[in-house]
């Protein structure tokens, strides 16, 4: 609001050509500056400041309005309270209709989980036409890791929506409502949102998917100072983009480790447990979503993928319409399916842990799978992440070094050389990667 141009505020047209000749261009250049500080620079007097002051503040900080106000106005506008229907009856029910209209919802979880597959049935519904539930728009998915299968995409379709895919010509209509850009750098990124913003009201754009915000920006800056500096001017325009555009955005991030003691961020808190010295040291190294906590408060939705108990679930992590739901699904050929529709209740810390059964973090952001011991000296090359100790020190080391390739060999290097069992070699060969 604070950048509206003076010139369209609605003020004379003698004071606002005032305002631009000495270069006062939005209402938030005014409102930087005292009333007596304007007087001098526009050389007019106090009542027209005054006035003028009066009618911008009031443009630019609407008035407190109640939350029966805000809900009857939603009801009027369904344009304001629009929701991209997943088909997923439990999680569109918490979600009050499907994924909103006008926000930032983010989709997080390891490799191989589902969260591509997950994009490929909602662009899919939104190219659908409003008599089978969809929106009848063309989507925008930007494809950073190439995942995207127009294979797979019609496979979708045909098994979900067969009265629509079986008429000819259909298909290709479908899949030719749906842009695929694959930007390869932040730049090219940026330069695709800009092109975005002018198509979105042109094209009928009624879906934008960036698949995945992570990629992009991890696989260009290492620092945490510049990855964050990056993050800020692209979640902010993103965000923009759904609150000027009224359609859902979703984006896809990735995982990393977290280790306990990463909390203890400020130096009181490591002289507080300085102190207790007859409490061990402990680490708790689990998987968190990547890109920091700028970033979560950045997303409006969360939606965890995880696989924990032989199951895979959707969790409701974050939403301002819900408590934190788990939904149970698997993978078919018509895509995500729930289990059951009766989310299971989340809470403390299980809200934002995301579990991998058989799985932990390694190299690069990757994941790889564990096989259980087969003796107590007998290690296999999969097996290192499932000692404690080794959690802990590779992801303390990696964090000082911010090298985990070194850090991995190093630790591979050790692990060899102490080995007393030589069927450790033999297994070596057998370790299966998964990946992504």
């Amino acid at each position: 609001m604070a950048n509206k141009l003076i010139n369209q505020l609605g003020l004379p047209k003698s004071i606002a050509n005032i305002f631009t000749a000495r270069n006062i261009i939005t209402a938030k250049d005014a409102l930087s500056l005292t009333e007596f500080e304007l007087m001098e620079l526009l050389d007019v007097g106090m009542s027209e400041v005054t006035s003028a002051m009066a009618h911008i503040s009031e443009l630019v900080c609407p008035p407190c309005q109640t939350a029966l106000l805000l809900m009857e106005q939603r009801v009027r506008n369904e344009s304001l309270a629009g929701h991209l229907p997943t088909q997923l009856k439990g999680l569109d029910e918490a979600l009050c209709g499907g994924i909103p209209f006008g926000v930032v919802t983010e989709l997080v979880g390891p490799p191989g989980i589902g969260k591509t597959q997950f994009c490929l049935k909602l662009s899919l519904l939104a190219s659908l036409p409003v008599n089978y539930g969809g929106l009848d728009g063309r989507v925008i998915y930007i494809d950073v890791e190439s995942k995207f299968s127009s294979k797979r995409l019609i496979e979708i379709g045909t098994k979900s929506f067969p009265e629509i895919f079986h008429k000819k010509g259909m298909a290709q209509e479908m899949a030719g409502r749906i842009l695929i850009l694959r930007p390869t750098s932040l730049s090219e990124f940026a330069e695709s949102l800009q092109r975005i913003k002018v198509s979105l009201l042109q094209q009928q754009v009624k879906l934008l998917i960036i698949d995945s915000m992570a990629a992009l920006v991890l696989g260009e800056h290492d620092c945490g100072a510049s990855r964050q500096q990056a993050l800020g001017w692209h979640v902010s325009f993103i965000k923009s983009l759904a609150e000027f555009s009224r359609i859902p955005i979703v984006l896809t991030n990735q995982v990393r480790s977290h280790v306990g003691d990463e909390s203890l961020m400020y130096s009181f808190q490591a002289q507080s447990r300085s102190t207790k010295g007859d409490i061990p040291v402990t680490f708790d190294s689990h998987l968190v979503a990547a890109l920091g906590i700028n970033w979560a408060h950045a997303v409006t939705i969360r939606l965890v993928l995880e696989s924990k108990s032989g199951k895979r679930f959707i969790k409701l992590a974050k939403s301002p319409m819900s408590p934190p739901l788990a939904f149970p699904f698997h993978i078919t050929s018509s895509g995500i399916v729930l289990l059951d529709n009766d989310g299971i209740e989340m809470k403390g810390p299980e809200i934002s842990t995301i579990h991998c059964q058989g799985l932990s973090l390694m190299k690069a952001d990757k994941l790889v799978q564990l096989v259980p011991f087969n003796n107590l000296y007998s290690f296999r090359y999969s097996e290192l992440v499932s000692c404690p100790a080794i959690v802990a020190t590779y992801s303390y080391v990696s964090r000082l070094c911010m090298a985990r390739d070194i850090c991995l060999s190093i630790l591979l290097v050790l692990l060899i050389t102490i080995s007393v069992s030589p069927s450790w070699m033999g297994g070596l060969s057998h370790c299966d990667h998964t990946w992504s």
